[in-house]
């Protein structure tokens, strides 16, 4: 077990994620909250369980309960650099479920609700799912403890 903690804790990819971490942790942490909490002008909870009911994805609630959570709990672990692989591959699941059950039909372009934005997201976390969370993150504290 603590072979397998340190392989996903550490990362000899430098500064580079951090970059990558910081506005990718923060965009997913306030989509996830608007989905969970109403912030930012969401709907919450129960609208977005609705509109996700509307749209096929059933039982509504709890798949929004699964979305906002993921993006918010991962969001948040991602700025921080916690569990950073695990974290990047929840949201890229997370975003081919989006791409693929609302945006795609819509083609690329934001403009038309297209799946730019999620590809974007989902090129991210592949990314930090790859490199992990680099230096100044948490997950280099727990890396080294176990070593």
């Amino acid at each position: 077990m603590k072979t397998l903690i340190q392989t996903l804790a550490s990362s000899n990819a430098g500064l580079a994620p951090l970059a990558l971490r910081i506005p990718v942790g923060i965009i997913f942490a306030a989509h996830g909250s608007q989905k969970l909490f109403g912030w930012f002008g969401g709907y919450g909870l129960e609208g977005t369980g609705q509109w996700m009911d509307s749209i096929g994805l059933s039982p509504g609630y709890l798949m929004a309960l699964l979305a906002g959570g993921a993006e918010f709990f991962a969001g948040l672990f991602i700025l921080f650099g916690l569990l950073t692989r695990p974290s990047a591959l929840v949201l890229a699941v997370t975003m081919i479920v989006a791409i693929f059950s609302v945006h795609i039909g819509n083609g690329l372009f934001m403009a038309n609700n297209g799946y730019e934005f999620g590809l974007a997201l989902l090129a991210a976390s592949a990314s930090l799912l790859l490199s992990g969370s680099g230096r100044f993150a948490i997950d280099q504290t727990i890396a080294k403890r176990l070593a």
